[in-house]
C-alpha cells in the first residue's frame, strides 16, 4: 500500500501572518501551504490603477471603498489568503476574526492576468472568490489583449460571464457602474 503524498510544509495562519510581516515578498496562504506571489510587469501595474481609478471615480459617494493589491483578503470557507490587484467593499468591513489586516466581505474583487497566473485567475483562484457570500463579481482583466471578463452573482445564485473587447464596455452588476475597455487600455499596450 502507498502512502499520500504529503505537502511538504504545514504552516499554521499564525505562520503565513509572521511570515507576512517581516516579508519583503507577498505570498498567499492556502491549506498550510505558503506561495510566493510573482512581481507585477509595468503593464500589469498600470492596468491595475487603471481599473481602481475607474472604479474610485465612479462609486464616490456611494458606500463603497476601492482597495489596491496592499490589501488582504481571506476567504473563510476555504482559508484561501491573498492580495487581488483591486478590491471593493460596500458598506462596513468585516475583519478576519484570525487577523485585523485581513478583510472578509469583498464586494468585488478584480485580478490582472500575467503569463504565469493567468490559468489560476480564471480556474482555482475564482473558484475560491465565488464562495465569498459577499460577492456580487469578479473582473478579471487580460494582460494579452484589451478584453475584460465580468463574472457576475446571479440572483439565482449562479454565476454567469460577460466579456468585453476593443470598443465596448461592460457594466458591474449591483455596483451601478461600468468598465469602458478602450480608457482601461490606453497607454497601457505598449507596456504590456
Amino acid at each position: 500500500m502507498t502512502e499520500l503524498a504529503r505537502p511538504l510544509h504545514h504552516h499554521s495562519f499564525a505562520d503565513y501572518l509572521d511570515l507576512e510581516e517581516t516579508s519583503t515578498v507577498r505570498h498567499e496562504y492556502l491549506a498550510g501551504e505558503i506561495y510566493a506571489m510573482a512581481g507585477g510587469t509595468p503593464g500589469h501595474a498600470a492596468l491595475a490603477v487603471a481599473v481602481s481609478t475607474a472604479l474610485s471615480n465612479q462609486l464616490g459617494a456611494s458606500g463603497c471603498h476601492v482597495f489596491s493589491s496592499d490589501l488582504r483578503v481571506r476567504i473563510l470557507a476555504t482559508g484561501l489568503a491573498t492580495y487581488p490587484d483591486v478590491t471593493v467593499v460596500c458598506g462596513r468591513i468585516a475583519r478576519d476574526p484570525d487577523s485585523p489586516t485581513h478583510v472578509t466581505n469583498p464586494t468585488l474583487l478584480v485580478e490582472v492576468t500575467s503569463d504565469g497566473t493567468e490559468d489560476y485567475d480564471r480556474g482555482e483562484k475564482l473558484e475560491h472568490y465565488q464562495k465569498i457570500a459577499s460577492l456580487r463579481a469578479c473582473v478579471i482583466v487580460s494582460h494579452r489583449a484589451p478584453r475584460l471578463e465580468v463574472v457576475h452573482r446571479t440572483a439565482e445564485a449562479s454565476w454567469q460571464r460577460t466579456l468585453a473587447g476593443a470598443g465596448e464596455q461592460i457594466e458591474i452588476p449591483g455596483l451601478a457602474c461600468q468598465l469602458v475597455v478602450d480608457d482601461l487600455y490606453r497607454g497601457v499596450l505598449g507596456a504590456l
